[in-house]
């Protein structure tokens, strides 16, 4: 079988907000082996009845669900998986009804026509239905997983704690990856929240620089990708509710292509993931994890369980088709930190940045094939959009109220706009931690989001 050292390019997209069964509980394999829905799965909807997980066939509507967003906070997730109740998983429509939704759709999940890339892709290469969030808690705690190992104490968004000096996997691989690494990103990059990274504001860059990358054969060791969190241009396509998973699976359609047409596709990696739950239903209870660290003093939560199950689809020549990945009995599930265990073994990065990737399985397993082959892969196309995402549906977008991910980001932009102003990296993180707040500007809308982020990106990204 291959091994790690056969890779080499990693390349991980990171959407928004939906849980295994929202996405998955509807694929099956030959051999009925993953553990997605049944169909008889139901949740008291809080005023006394119960809804089931359903689903109706493709649909402007069914696209965009659930609608409106659901909540997400560390105390949400509590509830929805039933801390301290004796009925896990048993909370998620009565807090979706709650927080002013309809009961039943929080309960919707998706089949595989209405995902056409991302269920061929599974189907075609390897899902892993036993991949959790590192934690129950929000967007900003699971990327910081993703990119640290550790939430860093923090269970949501907001209010933010600037600056977030946590070590980072970019950093770790800096001098060992033989072609580097890079972030791409449609509008705004999350991971320039962290302020080891700032000192590498050149490895930022748009994503059509990706596809450009892809088809010349130099794509780094490592490329993490970001999709389109506002509506501008174009739609949003990082999948997150309301926000229609339609563009989303475009988005998975067009990086596939771009590798599977790249002349590094032998020896490349691609993992396919999502943050969080969001908020969306799933019946699997998420088990006990390694902290990453000692708990602060006072800190609300030890991080010593993981948050709901997500999606996970790892694509590459080297593995067979209809693969479903789990980790070895008796050791931890995969989990965002999975990446960094797995980046630290290729590229020989023996100290690892937590407790929790020391202890994270690694994708090695996943490369069942001795041989790259493109045998019996499934064709891989995504859905037109809904005649009704048109033009005038895209500016009425831009007029609506920022979600809390959208106002953090545009605080976590305004924290960088004094080096714009000359201002060294090592003086701005010491003012920061001194105390020192940088105007942050009303923004109330995507329309007045977006430019306040392209002016200060701009000027600071080469």
């Amino acid at each position: 079988m291959a091994s790690l050292n056969d890779i080499d390019h990693f390349v991980v997209l990171m959407l928004e907000n939906r849980s295994f069964d929202n996405l998955f509980g509807a694929l099956k394999d030959p051999k009925g082996k993953l553990n997605g829905l049944t169909g008889d799965e139901t949740n008291p909807d809080g005023a006394g009845g119960t809804v089931n997980v359903w689903n109706t066939p493709v649909g402007v509507n069914d696209s965009h669900l659930p609608n409106p967003d659901p909540g997400e906070l560390f105390t949400d997730i509590n509830f929805q998986i039933g801390i301290g109740s004796p009925q896990p998983m048993q909370g998620f429509a009565a807090n979706y009804a709650a927080h002013g939704g309809n009961a039943k759709d929080v309960m919707h999940y998706f089949v595989p026509e209405q995902l056409p890339a991302l269920s061929a892709l599974a189907k075609s290469y390897a899902v892993c239905d036993e991949w959790y969030a590192s934690a129950p808690c929000q967007t900003w705690p699971n990327r910081f997983f993703v990119h640290t190992g550790t939430a860093n104490g923090y269970v949501n968004n907001s209010p933010t704690h600037f600056p977030y000096e946590m070590p980072t996997i970019f950093n770790a691989i800096h001098d060992s990856a033989p072609h580097g690494w890079k972030i791409y990103f449609h509008d705004v990059p999350h991971a320039l929240t962290l302020s080891k990274l700032w000192t590498h504001l050149d490895h930022f860059k748009l994503f059509e620089e990706f596809l450009d990358d892809a088809e010349l054969g130099v794509l780094p060791s490592y490329s993490f990708i970001e999709p389109r969190y506002f509506a501008d241009e174009d739609w949003p396509n990082d999948m997150h509710p309301p926000h229609n998973i339609v563009y989303g699976d475009q988005l998975v359609e067009k990086i596939y292509t771009a590798l599977k047409n790249s002349p590094n596709w032998n020896k490349t990696l691609l993992v396919i993931m999502f943050d969080e739950h969001g908020g969306c239903y799933d019946h699997v209870l998420p088990p006990a994890a390694v902290s990453p660290e000692t708990p602060r003093p006072k800190q609300a939560f030890a991080f010593d369980r993981y948050g709901v199950r997500t999606p996970a689809v790892i694509v590459s020549p080297l593995i067979q088709p209809g693969t479903i990945l789990r980790a070895a009995s008796g050791t931890q599930p995969y989990d965002h930190t999975s990446i960094i265990s797995t980046l630290r073994q290729r590229f020989n990065v023996q100290s690892s940045l937590t407790q929790r990737d020391k202890q994270a399985p690694t994708l090695e397993a996943v490369l069942n094939l001795a041989a790259p082959s493109d045998a019996d892969r499934l064709p891989v196309s995504a859905l037109a959009a809904p005649a009704s995402d048109d033009l005038a549906a895209l500016n009425r977008a831009r007029l609506q109220p920022l979600n809390d991910m959208q106002k953090c980001l545009c605080e976590a932009v305004a924290h960088l706009t004094p080096l714009m102003h000359a201002v060294k990296v090592e003086a701005h993180v010491s003012n920061l931690l001194s105390g020192f707040r940088p105007h942050i500007p009303t923004v109330l809308h995507v329309k007045d989001a977006v430019p306040f982020i392209k002016k200060v990106l701009g000027k600071l990204l080469p």
